[in-house]
């Protein structure tokens, strides 16, 4: 299903992903069933959802229909007493989803929108936000990416392209500090050479 719907499931894929499982547990548990009867339905089963996404992509019409469309409960400030009795969203679980994203009083949200996953977005009200950088005049300072570049001993290659950094920035700062590299338990490095080290405990 994709890196996607590891983290955000729609209702629909849930299904699917349930369904699967279950199909695949039949021939497991019974050993004189054909593996075949098992495979083949979810395989069917994946060629059907992959589809489906493709089909999403495309078609909005198509996507409101199996995914549905985010729900605003909270509007300008205003809790949407139909909205969520049509969602069926208690007023308990409404308080609890806004504590989970740092909102602890319902007076609070401006904004407040069930997604089609039924995660929920917050927007405070402006006087309850925290100001940022250009609100308050102040130039910030330009962040980059760090990522891990040694783990446990072994060079992550794929991690210094994200970075923009190549072996030998690895082996320079190795160099200074006098370490080989299977010494590193992890090394960070980001793209303005910004490096944290720590090496590995001596095994008593």
């Amino acid at each position: 299903m994709g890196k996607r719907q590891i983290s955000d499931m729609q209702p629909s894929e849930l299904v699917v992903t349930m369904v699967i499982s279950d199909i695949a547990s039949l021939p497991m548990q019974n050993t004189s069933q054909p593996l075949l009867s098992g495979v083949v339905p979810v395989l069917v089963l994946v060629a059907l959802e992959i589809t489906v996404s493709a089909v999403m992509l495309k078609s909005q019409v198509f996507r409101r229909l199996v995914c549905g469309r985010p729900v605003v409960v909270i509007s300008d400030g205003e809790l949407q007493q139909k909205e969520m009795r049509r969602l069926r969203l208690t007023t308990e679980d409404l308080c609890a989803q806004l504590r989970a994203q740092g909102v602890f009083r319902l007076e609070d949200a401006q904004y407040c929108i069930v997604e089609t996953n039924g995660t929920v977005s917050v927007l405070e009200k402006p006087e309850k936000r925290t100001p940022e950088v250009a609100q308050l005049g102040i130039k910030g300072e330009k962040d980059s990416l760090e990522t891990v570049a040694v783990s446990d001993g072994k060079l992550l290659e794929d991690a210094l392209k994200l970075c923009g950094k190549k072996k030998a920035d690895v082996d320079n700062i190795l160099k200074s500090n006098n370490t080989e590299i299977g010494e590193v338990f992890i090394l960070t490095l980001d793209a303005q050479g910004k490096y944290s080290l720590i090496k590995k405990e001596k095994e008593e």
